[in-house]
């Protein structure tokens, strides 16, 4: 679930980056999740659980700035804060999605997914082939940490298979909307997963985009909030006043940054607390 909400804006900030290079670092991105299925979660010690806390707030923000810009483009700002504050707000004060309606939502999405990456494949770009750039290993470190808290698996069980689905949506994916809008064009936009549909002449198709935005971004961000009540407690409350302001004044891509990040820490707290209970 958490893919489909990074994916209406890492796209774009990926192939900003790396051009078609985007590729490899999605590639990168899926084995490095896969990899951190065999991780521990963090422990209990505070910095541990602050860690946690900002990684979900880092993650709701960039729910939060999909959601506006795809939702509510003209009120893009002020749709992104109200939405941390509504939705991940209303995670912490403990509302939860049951288990059984986030599996089949998930399954509508990757169905409602397959639909669009089918339509935009099957049309001919025009104009829109960029030259393959020589790889650029800094883009796709970049472009992979990006993509790393959305190709995370949300549990131990069956991580493997988990992480191997979502890495081949996440390139098939990103391969369509290469294909159809190019380097370029694709990295312009925030909204370019909107692009993608026009140019593919199924602007018919643009209220299942917005409907998939919607469940693709309220869903995890409720279980971010719950995440933040968890490991931050009452406190948790200044994080998503932080939150929803980063959501209304900052751009999408250091938002994203940040994001990648608190995971690379908080994948590398998992690999030191075994150790210090060895200890």
């Amino acid at each position: 679930m958490r893919l489909g909400g990074g994916l209406l804006v890492l796209l774009a900030a990926g192939a900003a980056g790396a051009g078609w290079w985007l590729l490899a670092g999605l590639v990168l991105a899926a084995v490095a999740a896969g990899v951190s299925a065999r991780v521990p979660e963090p422990g209990d010690a505070q910095v541990d659980r602050v860690v946690v806390a900002v990684a979900r707030l880092a993650e709701v923000t960039v729910y939060a700035i999909a959601f506006g810009a795809y939702v509510f483009p003209a009120h893009r700002e002020l749709a992104a804060a109200a939405f941390v504050v509504v939705v991940a707000g209303a995670g912490f004060a403990g509302l939860k999605v049951p288990t059984i309606v986030v599996r089949i939502t998930g399954g509508l999405l990757l169905a409602a997914g397959l639909v669009l990456l089918v339509v935009c494949v099957a049309v001919t770009p025009v104009g829109t082939s960029d030259a393959l750039r020589p790889p650029d290993f800094a883009g796709v470190l970049v472009a992979a940490v990006l993509a790393l808290p959305f190709l995370r698996p949300g549990g131990r069980e069956h991580a493997g298979v988990r992480v191997l689905l979502l890495g081949g949506v996440a390139v098939l994916a990103a391969f369509a909307a290469l294909y159809q809008l190019g380097a370029v064009r694709l990295g312009l936009s925030l909204t370019s997963l909107r692009d993608l549909l026009s140019a593919a002449d199924a602007d018919a198709l643009q209220p299942l985009l917005t409907a998939f935005a919607v469940v693709a971004t309220v869903v995890p961000a409720l279980a971010a909030g719950t995440g933040v009540r968890t490991q931050a407690g009452l406190p948790g409350l200044a994080g998503l006043a932080v939150a929803a302001a980063a959501a209304y004044f900052l751009p999408v891509l250091p938002v994203l940054v940040a994001a990648g990040l608190v995971t690379v820490i908080e994948l590398l707290l998992g690999v030191r607390a075994p150790v210090q209970w060895n200890a």
